[in-house]
Parts: structure tokens; C-alpha cells; sequence
């Protein structure tokens, strides 16, 4: 016990003693332990008694080295999912944090707030749980931490009231994530905010009652930055992208290069290009070898005056990414190399396609597999058939050794969908 809790009580009781947790708070960072302490010291009496409780049953898995948190099944009306209970074995000795459930709550597209709905959340959870929330948990909620069964329900008809909704739990679809994408950021290439909104609107029944062999999460990064982690940890990932040449304002390479040096220009830039697709002239002018390019942004993160995505922006769509589970770690597998989001049918399409996945995940997928699981259990051509998507040759590089798409007859298969492209376009392909 630090300096002076001896004499702290709440509602008459003495404060729990945490010596372990104490330790949490040396060295040079903050720790989660202080914000803790500071709702029980500084909360409402409900608060202050929720995290004395709570302080001193961590203090006490500490001392045993076990959790002693169980689950359990707590819902609202009409929902299945989005709730995360918890429940004390060791009520008897705490008993305000006996109850401990959590509200996921998803958070606005591009998690875009004001200071208005901040206040809100403050007082709705002061007064329904313990006052402790989280911005934003793993899954990209945010986290209402801290509340018993009746408050449950109570904090979510206020929530509701304001205009927010549960996310996903279980084996459902999870909250969706976006960047902050063209509100602020100047390399977006698409309305990300839309994209998102869009997909979880059509798709929201498999949120809120789970029916899927396990969770599946979609996630909308504006550029190749990836500003939300999509491409690894996202079963849907929507990257924006370009297809055409990047825009290069030669001025501001010269300004540039008077500004960090040639040589520096070259060590940052030139070479660290992955495809060596950038080239420095002698008159400090810039050029780039644009079908080389794989869009990995980092010349353009580095001379962000100096260049640019190019104009005829659109989307790459990868399925699959995902922690480790049963296969381990996997990136998502590029299965729409580009798709213009402009228009409304834009949007429908990407939506179409979005439902065609989660019903192909929900009649195919064994129980706790994810969707990368099952292609790669199940074989990629067959997920290709399945969604009708034609592979295309341009993302194979080695085609004896990919196992993008199958390999005998290659050539043949190439030369048919060059003939498809081109007649799709207009243009008389002799049968030769």
C-alpha cells in the first residue's frame, strides 16, 4: 500500500491494499493502474466503490497468480451479441465488481467525434457503470468497461438514444473499422466512410445475432499505409489504390533535394524502393518506372509535396487476413486487384461482392475457422469459382510456382482472358 491509502475509505470501507498493482506505476510510463485509482478516489460513489472492488480482486489475481473472472451469457433486447460478461468467483470478497460486463459499442466511421457525444458517454457510463472506457479496443470499439446485468441494458437504451449500437462478439460479424481517410488525410482514394457504412448497414442482423462459425471482420484503409491494419488483420480488407501513373510535381523534388541533400535523396528515396522503380536524373528531376510500381507509399510518405497518388483511383479487395489460430498468421490474399468506388453502383457492387463472401464463409467454414482458414483448407481456385471472380494473369509474376491460379494450360488461359479483356472494350479479336 503506497503513502497514505492507510487512511482513504469508501463509503466507510477502507480501501484495498494493492502493493502488486503499485509496482505498475514506476519507471517512466504511464500505467492503466493510476486511471484506476483515480476513478475510485475521484468518481461518483458508485464509481469509487465498482473500483475499489475491482482494484483489489486484480491485486488479488496477482498475489494467486490466477484470473478468477468467468464468463457467462448477458444480452439486451433483441441483440445475441455484443456484450462481454463477466462474472466474480470471488464475489464474496469483492463485492461491487461481483458484475463486470462490457459493452462493445461501435464507434463512428472514421471514428470522427465531437466533444458533445464525448460528454454524453461520460455521463450515460458515470451513471450505468464504473466510469472506466476504453478508445478503442482491439477489435476497434469502443469499450464500456464495468457494469452489472440491469445496468446493462440501461446503458444501452441511452446509448442507443444518441444514436450508437453495439458491436459484434462471438461468432459474428465484428465492428468494422476505417481510417480517417479523405476528411484529413490527403493520400485517401476513396470515401472510406461511405465504404464502411455501406457494408455494416447491409450486413448488421449478422452483428447483432451471431450465426457464423466464427468471427469475421471487415476493415477500409483510404491508401497502402493501411492506417488500420486491414491487410493482416482483416478477413475483408479494402485498400485504396491507383491505377494510373503518380503525379510528380518536379519543383518540389528540387526543393526537396536543396533542402536534405542529393546523396540523402538517394539513400531515402531511390534506393529504398523495392522495385528500384525510381530513378534521380542529373538535372535533380524525378522519374518513376510506373508498371514497376507496387504502391508500398514510401516515396510518397517521404516527399509528400513532391508526389502524389495518381488520379484514376479506385480499391484492391484482399480476403483472409487474420492473427494466429489454427494455421498461423496470414495476410490477406489479393482477390480484386482494382474496382472503381465512385459511383452508386460503385457501391452496390462492393457490396454485392461483401455478401457473397459472408454467405460463402457461412456455408463453408468449419466451426472457429476463419475465412483464410477455409482457403486455404478448401483450395484458392475453388473460393475463385465459388465468388465468380477471374483470376488475372497481371498478379501472377511466376506462374510455374504461384499457386494463384492453376498452372497447366497457362498460356492458353492467358491468351482467352486478353481476348475477353479486349472485346469487353470493344476491339475485333481474330481467332488465330
Amino acid at each position: 500500500m503506497k503513502d497514505g491509502d492507510a487512511t482513504k475509505t469508501v463509503d466507510g470501507k477502507d480501501v484495498h491494499p494493492t502493493p502488486h498493482l503499485d509496482q505498475l506505476e514506476d519507471g517512466p510510463w504511464p500505467s492503466f493502474v493510476t486511471g484506476l485509482k483515480r476513478l475510485r478516489d475521484e468518481g461518483t460513489d458508485s464509481n469509487r466503490r465498482i473500483m475499489n472492488d475491482l482494484l483489489g480482486q486484480l491485486n488479488h489475481s496477482y498475489e494467486k497468480r490466477l484470473g478468477f473472472w468467468k464468463g457467462g451469457t448477458v444480452s439486451v433486447f433483441g441483440y445475441g451479441g455484443g456484450i462481454i460478461p463477466r462474472f466474480s468467483e470471488v464475489a464474496s470478497q469483492f463485492p461491487e465488481s461481483k458484475e463486470f460486463h462490457t459493452l462493445r459499442v461501435m464507434p463512428p466511421a472514421g471514428y470522427h467525434y465531437d466533444t458533445e457525444i464525448l460528454r454524453k458517454f461520460c455521463d450515460i457510463w458515470e451513471e450505468h457503470g464504473s466510469g472506466l472506457i476504453a478508445f478503442h479496443g482491439q477489435s476497434g470499439d469502443i469499450m464500456f468497461q464495468g457494469t452489472d446485468t440491469e445496468g446493462t441494458q440501461k446503458a444501452f437504451d441511452a446509448l442507443n438514444e444518441i444514436g450508437f449500437d453495439l458491436g459484434g462478439a462471438g461468432p459474428a460479424l465484428r465492428t468494422a473499422m476505417s481510417c480517417v481517410g479523405h476528411a484529413r488525410c490527403e493520400q485517401s482514394c476513396y470515401d472510406e466512410v461511405r465504404a464502411h457504412r455501406t457494408i455494416i448497414n447491409s450486413l448488421l442482423d449478422e452483428m447483432h445475432r451471431p450465426s457464423l462459425p466464427y468471427k469475421f471482420k471487415f476493415k477500409f484503409s483510404g491508401c497502402a499505409n493501411d492506417c488500420v491494419n486491414a491487410i493482416h488483420r482483416a478477413d475483408f480488407a479494402v485498400i485504396g489504390t491507383w491505377r494510373d501513373e503518380i503525379k510528380i510535381n518536379q519543383d518540389e523534388v528540387k526543393k526537396h533535394i536543396d533542402k536534405v541533400g542529393r546523396k540523402y535523396m538517394i539513400d531515402t528515396v531511390v534506393n529504398m524502393c523495392p522495385t528500384r522503380a525510381i530513378s534521380l536524373n542529373d538535372d535533380d528531376t524525378l522519374e518513376i518506372d510506373n508498371p514497376s510500381c507496387v504502391r508500398c507509399m514510401h516515396c510518397i510518405n517521404v516527399m509528400t509535396k513532391a508526389l502524389s497518388p495518381g488520379d484514376d483511383r479506385g480499391i484492391s479487395i484482399m480476403i483472409g487476413g487474420k492473427r494466429s489460430l489454427k494455421i498461423g498468421d496470414l495476410m490477406g490474399i489479393m482477390v480484386v486487384p482494382f474496382m472503381k468506388l465512385e459511383t452508386d453502383e460503385d457501391f452496390e457492387k462492393l457490396e454485392e461482392f461483401a455478401e457473397n463472401v459472408v454467405e460463402f464463409f457461412a456455408d463453408n467454414a468449419l466451426e472457429h475457422e476463419r475465412v483464410g482458414e477455409t482457403i486455404d483448407r478448401i483450395g484458392l481456385p475453388a473460393f475463385l469459382e465459388a465468388l465468380e471472380i477471374e483470376p488475372d494473369p497481371n498478379m501472377v509474376n511466376h506462374p510455374r510456382t504461384s499457386c494463384y491460379v492453376r498452372t497447366d494450360d497457362f498460356d492458353d488461359e492467358a491468351d482467352k482472358w486478353f481476348e475477353r479483356k479486349a472485346r469487353d472494350a470493344g476491339l475485333q479479336i481474330s481467332a488465330e
